[in-house]
């Protein structure tokens, strides 16, 4: 027996842990304590990783749908000859659009993997990449190409004394949301030293019980509470004038739509006092440095775009971005060194190349839009999808509208999903294709480091860097296959030359230029090699970083923000005209929107559901483990005890809950931090379609009560929270 650092990567906080391995076998996970910056944190998923790697559901062998849906055991090197040879008569027959692939969540755990597989795509000419990036925060991309970025990076948490969140929980969610390196350690350091927390959130969540102000709104009216921010920041001339001279271009524009969204409005509407917008609104602009950061709240209610782009202009009005002398918020560590300036880079076009067949819908800032994938599958005649590969993913449970995924998955003509469960998903597959779990593997954190080219304030604000090896083999005579090894010997069979790119930057703003290496295609690149690729040129290397097993802060070249080029032009954008317009909108709507349910009147669909985390499972990941819930955990409907009073329920009974889009059921929980008239259930979670509620079926997923009927007009993303429901007995 003996214990070896690691690193979980679960989600995107990749924190240092400890890996017990008995006979081979990993039995026990800690948090690292010798490992800086993390102070010896992990949450219950990372030290459930021995159950996860360990379970006896786990899938160690390729299996293919045989007669009568039953699945059969099939070798890996068959699987991949089959697979390549129908994506090669699809290709044929239908064209490079006929092949899609969605990649979800589960890929931070091997980010080598998911460039082999785009490499690939890259070489057959699909453009039909998707990803749970459009329906979860597709927002923080398009924000900030419609509002331009800084190229020196936002201030940090740590050196501010005021910092706002708008509809995220770390102390639950770590990577969801600022802080994510043991969160209620940092928190109650940040309240400690004085830091003023603002917290945006229609849940007393675990972060928002430790905020200075709790703006406790109706689900759904982050655009107008961030309105009313900015009224009064400009309104009182809380922000910096000189800073936004010199750096910003709209703001008269700005006044002026968000003039109407007047704290009074504000509260009116989104039924919050004036006293606590305006609390809000004071403690923010009067701060010294801080931050506004976004998340799945406002993402997954309407306007997310919106929400997003004013906490981008709060930051710019008050400055809230790295300046000349600072220490470098994100000084890279294994990516390559560059030369952070205080200064902005501009927005740039919101909208790609490659448009969709269906909902008006386009390629933009994120991605290709995920909730239009069904219908693309769905829709006959040229362009359609015949063939979807799954990664880390289950569209079952997370995309929109869950009896139109059903429909969907069933109707293409090959679908491969590579899971190491037989999920919702992966039951309508043709070929599962289970990979190696995370100990299984070698990893590094350059892909969270990388974060910082998507949106603001994440990543490490210090230059933190750790590698880890393989900790266990996999399980004796399984037959796996990660990702990177499938899709590179996929293209093999099929005879195409694969290109890895090296990208660091986003959108047209890149620290360094894009370059690709092409492949010896004679041999599969083994994961070491992928992660030196990924390390390619780091101003740490990646040998010295090795050295130290448990991770190391390498600050020892201190890195200074640099002044502003005298040539630079560049402007940050405070009133974008597709967020202006948007925020016009958002008020022609009325003072009673909150209320004004678009299939039927308010007493239909009297309460609001919202989305909630739990620290136990990421997304799917993780229910049926024993440390996480048991073999059949059951998703609650969380409910303020007046409301479960007024409707004569009971703590523990179970209910049907009904949108406009369909019907899921689940046992009633108390819960007094909602506010009320809102109900809460885990995202991600559930089981497949069923025609009725079951009582004995207390796993329904959020997907069922989603429809697609209201995509953002950039993104895609649905109301996949603010979801006007109706809860009664189940029968």
């Amino acid at each position: 027996m003996h214990t070896v650092p690691s690193i979980c990567r679960n989600c995107l906080a990749y924190c240092p842990i400890e890996v017990t391995v008995d006979n081979g076998r990993a039995i026990k996970v800690t948090g690292d304590r010798a490992a800086p910056l993390f102070d010896g944190y992990t949450c219950p998923k990372g030290r459930a990783l021995p159950e996860q790697h360990n379970d006896p559901g786990r899938l160690l062998h390729c299996v293919k749908r045989a007669e009568h849906g039953r699945f059969m055991a099939i070798d890996s090197s068959d699987a991949i000859a089959e697979v390549s040879a129908r994506v090669a008569d699809i290709l044929a027959r239908h064209g490079p659009r006929s092949v899609a692939m969605y990649m979800g969540t589960g890929v931070v755990s091997h980010p080598p993997g998911p460039s082999i597989a785009k490499a690939l795509f890259r070489a057959i000419g699909s453009p039909m990449i998707f990803s749970a990036a459009t329906i979860d925060k597709p927002a923080a991309n398009i924000s900030t190409a419609l509002h331009g970025n800084w190229v020196a990076g936002a201030q940090t948490f740590e050196t501010s004394d005021t910092w706002m969140i708008v509809g995220a929980n770390p102390v639950i969610a770590k990577s969801n949301g600022t802080p994510s390196n043991n969160p209620g350690q940092r928190l109650k350091n940040a309240n400690a030293r004085g830091m003023k927390l603002i917290v945006i959130d229609p849940r007393r969540s675990e972060t928002a019980r430790r905020a200075h102000v709790h703006v406790q709104p109706k689900p759904g009216e982050d655009p107008t509470i961030l309105a009313a921010l900015v009224h009064v920041v400009i309104s009182e001339e809380l922000f910096d004038r000189a800073f936004v001279a010199e750096n910003a271009q709209g703001l008269d524009a700005l006044r002026e739509a968000v003039g109407p969204f007047t704290p009074q409005y504000a509260s009116q509407r989104a039924g919050v006092p004036v006293g606590t917008l305006v609390e809000a609104a004071r403690t923010f602009g009067r701060a010294k440095r801080g931050g506004v950061v976004c998340s799945t709240g406002p993402s997954f209610s309407t306007h997310s775009n919106l929400s997003y782009y004013l906490a981008l202009c709060l930051n710019t009005l008050c400055g809230r971005w790295a300046r000349a002398g600072d220490r470098a918020p994100y000084p890279n560590a294994l990516l390559p060194a560059f030369v952070p300036k205080a200064q902005p880079y501009p927005p740039y076009p919101v909208f790609g190349k490659h448009a969709m067949r269906v909902h008006g819908l386009r390629e933009n800032a994120s991605g290709m839009p995920t909730a239009a994938l069904a219908d693309e599958i769905l829709k006959e005649g040229d362009g359609q999808v015949k063939a979807l590969f799954c990664l880390g993913g289950n569209p079952m449970l997370s995309w929109p509208d869950q009896r139109r995924t059903d429909a969907a998955l069933s109707k293409l003509e090959l679908l491969v999903v590579l899971d190491y469960r037989m999920t919702a998903s992966a039951a309508h597959a043709h070929y599962v294709i289970p990979p190696p779990l995370s100990l299984e593997l070698p990893g590094s954190t350059n892909f969270v480091e990388a974060l910082k080219y998507n949106g603001v304030s994440r990543g490490f604000d210090v230059p933190w860097a750790q590698f880890t090896p393989a900790v266990v083999e996999p399980p004796p005579g399984s037959d796996l296959l990660d990702d990177r090894e499938f899709f590179f010997r996929m293209a093999q069979r099929m005879q195409l030359q694969l290109e890895w790119t090296i990208l660091r930057g986003y959108g047209p703003h890149l620290e360094r230029p894009k370059e690709s290496v092409a492949f010896d295609m004679s041999r599969v690149p083994s994961n070491e090699a992928l992660i030196e690729l990924m390390c390619r040129d780091s101003r740490v290397s990646l040998d010295e970083v090795k050295r130290y097993p448990h991770g190391r802060v390498f600050d020892d070249a201190e890195i200074i923000v640099q002044p502003r080029d005298p040539q630079c032009t560049a402007r940050l954008l405070l009133a974008d005209p597709l967020m202006i317009e948007e925020l016009r909108a958002v008020h022609a709507e009325g003072i009673d929107a909150s209320d004004a349910i678009q299939h039927g009147e308010r007493s239909a669909y009297p309460l609001s559901m919202v989305c909630r985390r739990s620290n136990r499972y990421m997304n799917s990941v993780g229910q049926g483990l024993p440390s996480l819930g048991g073999a059949a955990p059951s998703n609650a409907l969380f409910m303020h005890p007046a409301d479960i009073a007024a409707l004569a329920l009971a703590e523990g009974m179970m209910v049907q809950v009904e949108s406009a889009h369909g019907t899921a059921c689940a046992p009633v929980a108390a819960d007094d931090s909602l506010r009320i008239g809102v109900v809460a259930m885990f995202h991600g979670f559930g089981t497949a379609v069923t025609d009725r509620p079951d009582p004995a079926e207390a796993r329904s997923a959020v997907a069922r009560l989603v429809g697609t009927d209201e995509l953002d007009a950039i993104s895609g993303i649905p109301r996949m929270s603010a979801i006007s429901v109706r809860v009664s007995p189940l029968s």
